[in-house]
């Protein structure tokens, strides 16, 4: 069942299933909250309490936001923990790709609501187009370029594209359904849109903010990610950032951009004991 949080500028959806301690789920740029559908249940079943959220402009959550930042969305974060439970009841933050850096900025501005953050594929820290790479790399060529077709036309099926790249080698048994539903969502009016601007916004906040978090971090990477040149270098150049001790990177053989869907056994696996020594339950 759906539910509403109004926020300064629009109203959030989110869904809340399970019993326990609160485990806030946030999805990346161009998504919705059904990314996480294969981790929810095993979350739920652990003895977790799961807040599954659609960014502003995404999913459910309502569109024309005067702003798409990291900081705009860890706030939204903010907001709806402080709403589920509060500082009695602090959460752990998963962030995907942009939600990634709003979990560090959430984790960094409240460490009273926030006790641990995951970050999947995290766009966290500004790390620079490589060049090289782009001439050299095919996997990092085909993807740039279609995040760029992005960035420019807002197009629904330039991202459809960038997605199949995204989720390299097998996808998920309901692939075709699952982003069927994802694209008549993002054809919405003002769905895409909200994508694009998220898109173009530099993660300078995150960045700024890594230096800053006091809770423990763990950060997944698809081995085959093709966000980036070598996605481990860049999960271990997250982690530098932090303060020393806190960060933990953990690579998942053969995923792309979307390894909490794409081997969600695996993710798990290792988010699990994450989870139980920081989050209890």
């Amino acid at each position: 069942m759906t539910e509403f949080l109004d926020v300064n500028g629009g109203r959030i959806a989110y869904q809340v299933t399970g019993q326990g301690p609160l485990v806030v789920l946030a999805h990346g740029m161009g998504d919705n909250r059904n990314a996480y559908r294969f981790l929810v249940p095993v979350l739920t079943g652990a003895g977790y309490r799961v807040a599954a959220t659609d960014l502003r402009g995404h999913g459910e959550s309502s569109t024309g936001w005067s702003s798409y930042t990291r900081a705009d969305t860890g706030a939204d974060l903010l907001a709806l923990i402080r709403h589920l439970g509060g500082p009695e009841e602090p959460a752990v933050i998963v962030g995907h790709s942009f939600s990634g850096g709003s979990a560090t900025i959430a984790a960094a501005q409240a460490p009273d609501l926030v006790s641990a953050i995951v970050e999947v594929s995290p766009f966290t820290r500004v790390a620079p187009i490589s060049i090289a790479a782009f001439l050299t790399n095919r996997r990092y060529r085909r993807g740039g370029i279609r995040l760029i077709g992005v960035a420019l036309t807002g197009s629904v099926g330039v991202w459809a594209s960038y997605l199949n790249i995204a989720y390299p080698g097998p996808k998920p048994a309901d692939y075709t359904q699952a982003i069927a539903a994802l694209l008549a969502n993002l054809r919405e009016p003002g769905r895409m849109a909200a994508a694009q601007k998220m898109g173009r916004v530099r993660p300078t906040d995150a960045a700024a903010a890594l230096g800053s978090i006091r809770c423990p971090a763990l950060v997944f990477m698809g081995t085959l990610d093709s966000d980036w040149p070598d996605p481990q270098a860049e999960g271990n150049a997250i982690i530098a950032e932090m303060p020393a001790g806190l960060g933990r990177l953990v690579m998942i053989d053969g995923a792309g951009h979307y390894a909490h869907t794409q081997f969600p056994d695996q993710v798990a696996a290792a988010l699990l004991p994450f989870l139980k020594e920081h989050a209890g339950a």
